[in-house]
């Protein structure tokens, strides 16, 4: 049964309603409701998206101290993921992941973090001043992807670290690989722990039983979803979800007016009161359909020759996993490509474009937005690929497994992130000091942690995948790659 007020969606009203009461405005924006906006500008969008974007008014409440409609959509998205109170974040899961930090540790604490974190996590940690104690999730270097991490790694993690008192999960990660959450929160909270997860890529798990069970639902102390990654909300949009008493939402709410924008987007804060009120009550209508065609088309991509797609079943052969099957991983080194070459290849001659590339696999997110013509069309351009010759199996010269195993902490991140630096050749950067986060992103997952000891395998695998495609952060090309290290 729906609750009926989950059909209400007070900010959109609010919204509209102002602006076709056609007041003279005389405050900011200075587009004044799209009227100074450049012609080509109205005439690609239309003139109605310029009339709601608004700024802090009696009528559409104020997102730092919301008391009025903004308050009320707040309550409503509360309502609907099953937590306690939820906050509307307009600069995505990156500046929920630093309010998550900032709100429960302290400067020079520990605290237990996932390897698989996304870099923003450890932007939180620098900000904080506290250190992270890293454990480790899987890898399988046939996919070449991190997995996730596993119930006993955490426990046996938050064993090892007495001291952490808050443990930062990611689930599901970038590949729809979702831990054993509710065991891992369990056990978490026995020990006493505070937990907090980056469930970015998992903002529809809530709302359809074939997924796997949010962190939310799991109990989970703090929440941090992107609304706009798989369901209806516009990109930078997202949600931060407080669950029981073990942290004050009014020390979270403090942190959040501080990190988020004092004239923060009305239209993407509309587009998650919208994106709400369609998952609680068209959820699990929509992500049913999404999750058919998703099945579909693995089911037609593994039958094609030298392309495989991760599915449940060997998600389940891992371990205490469990798979978000809207997302679609696709192996392509048996067609002596890498996925960068894939992705490429789909985007200039297919008119296709996908989530990510990795070194062997494309990644697709199918969500509520796509139609049964979207995955025919992806599957026939995966049947053009694989019907061509690109040589053997790609093979490559070293596993793609991060060596993060390998790095140890010399000071806190905070110390070598601010600290004095000089540039050096990556190439020559073993045995110094990192000062930046060092990413292949997307993913994001980190290589190098400000304050780590760079080790010899990470140079290597850092340059082995810049050879082959891979984005790079973190580093400075200027004219070759080169890296921020303390100085001596």
């Amino acid at each position: 049964m729906i609750p009926e007020g989950q059909y209400r969606t007070p900010l959109f009203d609010a919204l509209v309603a102002l602006a076709e009461a056609r007041k003279v405005s005389f405050h900011t924006p200075g587009h004044k409701s799209g009227k100074g906006i450049s012609t080509r500008f109205r005439k690609f969008v239309g003139s109605k998206i310029f009339t709601i974007d608004l700024t802090t008014l009696d009528e559409v409440d104020c997102l730092q101290k919301p008391v009025g409609v903004i308050r009320e959509a707040q309550e409503l998205a509360a309502e609907a993921h099953g937590a306690d109170r939820s906050f509307f974040l307009v600069n995505g899961t990156t500046v929920g992941n630093h309010a998550m930090i900032l709100s429960t540790v302290h400067p020079g604490e520990e605290v237990l973090v996932a390897r698989n974190a996304h870099k923003s996590i450890l932007a939180g940690i620098i900000l904080s001043g506290a250190t992270p104690r890293f454990f480790l999730p899987s890898f399988d270097p046939d996919l070449g992807i991190a997995i996730n991490v596993s119930a006993a790694a955490a426990a046996e993690a938050m064993r090892t670290h007495p001291k952490a008192r808050v443990v930062a999960l990611t689930s599901p990660n970038y590949y729809g690989v979702a831990a054993d959450m509710p065991t891992i929160i369990a056990a978490g909270q026995r020990q006493g722990k505070i937990l907090i997860v980056d469930e970015a890529h998992g903002p529809h798990l809530h709302f359809h039983p074939a997924l796997p069970p949010s962190a939310v639902d799991a109990g989970a102390d703090l929440t941090v979803q992107s609304t706009h990654k798989i369901v209806g909300g516009m990109t930078q949009a997202s949600m931060l979800h407080v669950k029981g008493d073990a942290v004050d939402a009014g020390r979270v709410a403090g942190i959040l007016q501080m990190l988020q924008s004092t004239s923060p987007s009305y239209i993407l804060m509309a587009s998650l009161d919208l994106a709400r009120m369609q998952m609680a009550t068209e959820g699990r209508k929509l992500l049913g359909r999404a999750i058919e065609l998703a099945e579909e088309a693995r089911e037609r991509i593994n039958r094609i020759p030298g392309l495989r797609c991760l599915d449940g079943r060997q998600v389940k052969e891992w371990g205490d996993l469990s798979l978000d099957v809207t997302k679609l991983t696709i192996s392509v080194k048996e067609l002596g490509l890498t996925g960068y070459a894939a992705s490429a290849m789909l985007n200039a001659e297919f008119d296709i474009q996908v989530e990510m590339a990795d070194l062997f696999n494309l990644l697709v997110i199918v969500s509520i937005g796509d139609r049964r013509d979207d995955l025919d069309r992806l599957v026939r351009a995966l049947e053009a690929l694989a019907r061509r010759s690109h040589g053997p199996a790609f093979v490559p010269e070293m596993l793609p497994v991060p060596p993060i195993h390998e790095t140890r902490l010399a000071c806190s991140p905070r110390e070598a992130y601010f600290g004095k630096y000089v540039s050096v050749p990556l190439a020559e950067a073993a045995g110094r000091i990192t000062c930046d986060i060092v990413t292949i992103y997307p993913p994001g997952i980190p290589i190098l942690v400000p304050g780590e000891e760079i080790s010899a395998a990470a140079v290597d695998y850092l340059q082995f995948l810049g050879r082959h495609g891979a984005r790079i952060d973190g580093v400075v090309e200027r004219p070759e790659a080169g890296i921020r290290v303390l100085a001596h």
